[in-house]
């Protein structure tokens, strides 16, 4: 389980919320025994350096000194500033203030550099109170031996040493938390970086399966629909629309098995996608216009500018705008014909699919059933690769489709510019 963190408010830092919550019973029974224990063995030393049993003066400053500790956590100044008037009164008490005597103002010297808000303001604190058990070491007999001198310099050195040890394990405290704080949000990070890329993968393939199969299943519709059509009026043609039918369902079911079979591999994607032989591309735009032709679209090509060599994903990209923009046109458009355009000019490929948006020239088309993702699909292949795609009604009738894919930079080893008869058809 992660530990809590607070901030200082001062300086901003992590700290563990151990710092500012009472410890334990156990422990804190330990620390202020030991405090009174050390505290009434200080006031058995005498000032001529002899040992006696502890007079009453000694269990009362003890006694007092200790009472104030366990409040330390919450009021850590309070206590601090306590005990440090109980030392000073050591000596009108007749006792000589030592560092065992002021033990308890050690411990609570320590709690404030631990607890108090701000490095500032407990140093400050702790500072102070060293200066006023010096000024309550001073001897009351006005003779300063060198004796009572390093009586004094211990005196005051032995707060200053335990508000360094409380600053020591502040700060270490704090650098583990923030070690802490830092390992949890990484953790976290990677964990939405995860989700982000799981849903990222079930985005593509949710693509790749659309524009692998919609397009045969709507060729496959459009088929059975001319068949339909003409079962009773033209019986060889719809045959023929049914053997075609035939061989585009076949067709869908290789192209889904071979998806399938992808996306189940467990090796390496590439050698995967290898298996399964190339990605298609522009190479196979005249198959592809020739089978929306079978399904009854009339599709004319116009291609300008030079022909270039594609780097495999803008090819593949182009490829499935326009199976999927043909395939639209087959599903909702009105009109059957259909314009292909390649345009290779200005250091881009600018593909425009539009259909005429005049009435139906044969039977019905798949005009009512709901819109699908087609058209977020094409903007978001067309964004993967670098590329815009807009598409909207036209003011003339119909729908047009515009793509701009980037172009690699012209090479000597280029195809020359494609002539008419060299243009897909």
């Amino acid at each position: 389980m992660r530990t809590p963190v607070n901030r200082d408010p001062e300086l901003g830092r992590v700290l563990p919320a151990s710092d500012t919550a009472a410890p334990r019973p156990g422990r804190e029974g330990v620390v202020v025994a030991a405090a009174f224990l050390v505290c009434l063995l200080g006031g058995t030393v005498r000032v001529e350096d002899t040992l006696t049993a502890p007079p009453p003066a000694a269990w009362l400053l003890a006694l007092v000194s200790c009472a104030v500790l366990p409040a330390r956590h919450r009021r850590p100044l309070a206590v601090l500033a306590a005990t440090t008037v109980a030392g000073v009164a050591a000596q009108p008490l007749g006792l000589v203030l030592s560092p065992p005597v002021i033990a308890p103002a050690l411990v609570a010297a320590y709690a404030c550099t631990l607890h108090v808000p701000g490095e500032r303001r407990a140093a400050g604190a702790v500072t102070l109170a060293a200066l006023v058990l010096l000024a309550g070491s001073v001897p009351l007999s006005g003779d300063l031996s060198w004796r009572d001198a390093s009586r004094m310099g211990t005196v005051v050195a032995a707060p200053l040493v335990a508000g360094l040890i409380g600053h020591a394990v502040r700060t270490r405290r704090a650098y583990l938390a923030a070690v802490e704080e830092r390992a949890r949000r990484a953790e976290e990070s990677r964990e939405l970086e995860a989700r982000r890329r799981v849903s990222e993968e079930r985005v593509r393939i949710a693509r790749e399966l659309h524009d692998l199969v919609a397009h045969q299943i709507t060729l496959a519709n459009a088929q059975a629909t001319v068949a339909a059509h003409f079962f009773d009026s033209r019986p060889e043609q719809t045959r023929v629309s049914l053997r075609e039918l035939v061989a585009t369902t076949g067709h869908a079911l290789d192209e889904l098995r071979a998806t399938v079979g992808l996306l189940r591999q467990t090796g390496d994607a590439g050698d995967a996608m290898a298996s399964e032989g190339p990605a298609p591309g522009l190479a196979r735009l005249p198959d592809l216009l020739e089978s929306f032709r079978r399904a009854g679209l009339e599709v004319a090509v116009r291609e300008e500018g030079r022909t270039r060599a594609l780097p495999p994903g803008v090819d593949l990209t182009a490829y499935r705008i326009v199976q999927e923009a043909l395939t639209n046109v087959t599903k909702h458009a009105a009109g059957r014909g259909v314009r292909v355009g390649l345009d290779w000019g200005g250091g881009r490929l600018t593909v425009t699919v539009s259909d005429d948006g005049g009435a139906p020239a044969g039977p019905p088309t798949l005009s009512d059933r709901p819109p699908g993702y087609g058209l977020i699909g094409m903007r978001e292949r067309a964004a993967a690769v670098g590329g815009e795609l807009t598409a909207g009604p036209r003011p003339e009738g119909g729908f047009l489709v515009t793509a701009r894919l980037p172009l690699p930079p012209v090479r000597d080893g280029d195809m020359p510019e494609a002539s008419d008869e060299g243009r897909p058809a």
